[in-house]
């Protein structure tokens, strides 16, 4: 796509992520407590597996990715996603234990998607949701290995949220309005994602994070943010400006590819003991009590 530089985006929120800074708040500072409640579970810590798809088999092992990197999100007690898959691949995910929301694509074939979120929650997925940003593709609608995507209503997302007892999130919600109508629908949660700068020049997540948590401010829809996120700093960064978790991606395909589900569990013991050192370091005790007061922008 000649008209695209896909990077740019990325590059730009990298930048904007970068360039906020973090004060320090000692005296009086406890050893702080990262666990957060997320759709209503405790979790060990508000960082949270990214809703990755068609991971394969790394270096000759049994398992695929999808299913190393969930083992990892249920030995550190996190929040895990999944994205575009098969019902027989997401099987094998439930069972690895892992509490899981299964993110389906905005299909064209409106029963598979019906079909997908039925048989996630028939086989106990924590919950379900939709990736909006795959709606469109440089020809039209998007077409992902195959697959035709369609344009979502309203009307339409309402009708999936009401069609399971799960809790519903969206993902790709990159501006208030998108946030105001998730809300309207009844979603549990939105996460704030530019899919790794599918637009060009795409807003940075958190540039644009504290106006959706200030509209959707007593609505009861939780906020998570994605893209960029590779550290516990860049996770405080998040839940500072409002998010009440971040997830990280492509940060930690180097360790699942190398060492499994043991490599991903180290990144992520190792990102979320980051975030309690930088929250101790700054005087939050509690995840629910970050704010922006240590941030620097």
């Amino acid at each position: 796509m000649a008209y695209t530089r896909v990077s740019d985006a990325n590059e730009i929120t990298a930048r904007y992520m970068d360039s906020i800074l973090i004060g320090e708040r000692l005296i009086d500072s406890v050893v702080a407590d990262e666990s957060a409640v997320l759709l209503g579970e405790k979790f060990s810590s508000p960082v949270m597996t990214p809703a990755f798809s068609h991971l394969g088999n790394m270096n000759g092992r049994e398992l695929t990715g999808l299913e190393e990197y969930s083992l990892a999100a249920k030995e550190c007690n996190i929040l895990n996603f999944c994205g575009m898959m098969e019902n027989d691949m997401f099987k094998k995910i439930v069972d690895t234990g892992a509490k899981t929301v299964r993110i389906v694509k905005p299909y064209a074939d409106n029963a598979k998607v019906r079909d997908q979120l039925a048989f996630a929650e028939a086989e106990g997925a924590f919950g379900v949701g939709m990736d909006i940003d795959h709606i469109f593709g440089e020809n039209g609608t998007d077409v992902v290995i195959g697959e035709e995507m369609a344009v979502q209503t309203t009307d339409m997302l309402r009708s999936y949220v009401e069609s399971t007892k799960l809790p519903f999130v969206v993902k790709g919600v990159l501006g208030v309005e998108d946030a105001l109508k998730c809300a309207d629908i009844g979603a549990a949660a939105v996460i704030v994602s530019h899919h790794h700068g599918r637009l060009p020049y795409a807003v940075p997540p958190l540039k644009v994070l504290p106006d959706i948590v200030k509209a959707l401010k007593d609505t009861g829809v939780q906020v998570f943010v994605d893209c960029g996120i590779g550290s516990g700093a860049d996770v405080y960064k998040a839940l500072a400006l409002g998010a009440d978790a971040a997830a990280v991606g492509r940060s930690m395909l180097p360790s699942l590819e190398k060492d499994g589900a043991a490599g991903v569990a180290e990144f992520l013991r190792k990102v979320s003991s980051e975030l309690r050192y930088i929250m101790s370091c700054t005087g939050f005790g509690t995840v629910r009590d970050i704010d922006d007061s240590m941030l620097i922008m």
